[in-house]
């Protein structure tokens, strides 16, 4: 606070006769702010307006509580199985895409979450390209955004139904990655962030679920299968320092539950057996909290940035390329890095304009 006389034009004498630098710069800013930190409180006015979308995807053969998690992640009923079904659907013959959308309110923040079941994948003897259907709607739903785009009269605001994240659900096996898994991941974590996750991870001891989360990293490494958050889209030292702890965690080894159990006077999500209650977001259980700090609380922006500006550029770019007729197009399945990524909007510009 400046002294009263100090303000009348009388000068402190500490001011005066040996300013320092700091009491200048105060002075300086209190008469000349101009409130350029007001544009955050701007930018979350109208955040808030609009609202929020999030398309996540869930893969996994059946059993492995893909619907329960989901629903413990969101805290209410937003799985595919959460919808009355007919028997026909119940078992399906082939693997097949059901989504469902949601608007989730919390706290005036509104959300539309969209869940992207996969019901058939892995469930039957013959799996031979049974990541097609997974990757054809991934792509369609790329050009499907590319369309609306490149309209002359486009919509002030697109509606984005690209998938941001593809949790994969591992068996808890205890052992390795399967074929299955390797070929899905390698050929999908091109397209889209993959985050994978052990299944039903309180099967397993301690030392089983340590073991088996070191053994399934070192087959992501001798695959080559970035899943998300990879290294090189780390801007930053600080980034970088966060995405390491995560990626020492992958995979999340989690446990969903809709029920809740009184545990220690409190009302906890949980799985109860006979020797005591698994509590669901006790992080010396399982690691439920991590995944949902990872999706919800701390990545979620950062995942939609990276399928806007990556993964979708990749597609992007493969389509007006082919478009202009240039036969050496980049393949949609090849994984660009930040630097190729940055300069594609400027190509986009020329690109659309000449169309």
């Amino acid at each position: 606070m400046i002294p009263q006389h100090a303000v009348k034009g009388i000068p402190h004498p500490t001011i005066s006769s040996h300013p320092s630098r700091a009491n200048v710069c105060v002075c300086v800013y209190m008469r000349h702010y101009v409130g350029i930190d007001a544009i955050l409180e701007q930018m979350r006015r109208k955040a808030m307006k609009q609202g929020f979308e999030l398309n996540i995807m869930i893969v996994g053969q059946s059993g492995l509580g893909k619907s329960t998690l989901m629903n413990t992640l969101f805290k209410s009923k937003v799985s595919r199985k959460s919808v009355v079904s007919t028997p026909e659907e119940r078992i399906p013959k082939t693997i097949e895409i059901k989504s469902i959308s949601h608007d989730i309110e919390e706290k005036g923040v509104r959300m539309k979450l969209t869940v992207i079941d996969t019901p058939g994948f892995g469930d039957h003897i013959n799996n031979e390209n049974c990541w097609q259907p997974i990757m054809k709607f991934i792509n369609d739903q790329y050009e499907q955004y590319l369309q609306e785009e490149i309209n002359i009269d486009r919509k002030k605001r697109i509606p984005d139904s690209r998938v941001h994240c593809c949790m994969y659900f591992i068996p808890p096996t205890g052992h390795c990655l399967r074929p299955l898994d390797v070929e899905f991941m390698s050929r999908l974590s091109k397209v889209v962030n993959i985050v994978p996750v052990i299944a039903k991870a309180d099967t397993l001891t301690l030392e089983e679920r340590d073991f088996f989360k070191q053994t399934i990293r070192e087959g992501l490494r001798a695959n080559g299968i970035d899943v998300y958050p990879q290294k090189e889209f780390d801007e930053d030292a600080d980034d970088r320092m966060i995405n390491d702890k995560i990626r020492e965690m992958i995979p999340f080894a989690v446990v969903g539950s809709n029920q809740e159990y009184q545990v220690n006077g409190k009302r906890l999500l949980g799985r109860k057996t006979k020797w005591g209650t698994i509590e669901v977001e006790n992080i010396a259980h399982c690691e439920f909290a991590h995944l949902r700090d990872l999706l919800i609380r701390t990545h979620m922006q950062n995942i939609k940035d990276i399928t806007s500006s990556i993964h979708y550029e990749v597609y992007r770019v493969r389509r007006l390329n082919e478009t202009n007729g240039q036969p050496n197009a980049q393949p949609p399945n090849t994984l660009v890095n930040p630097q190729q990524a940055n300069g594609v909007a400027a190509q986009h510009q020329v690109l659309t304009h000449e169309m």
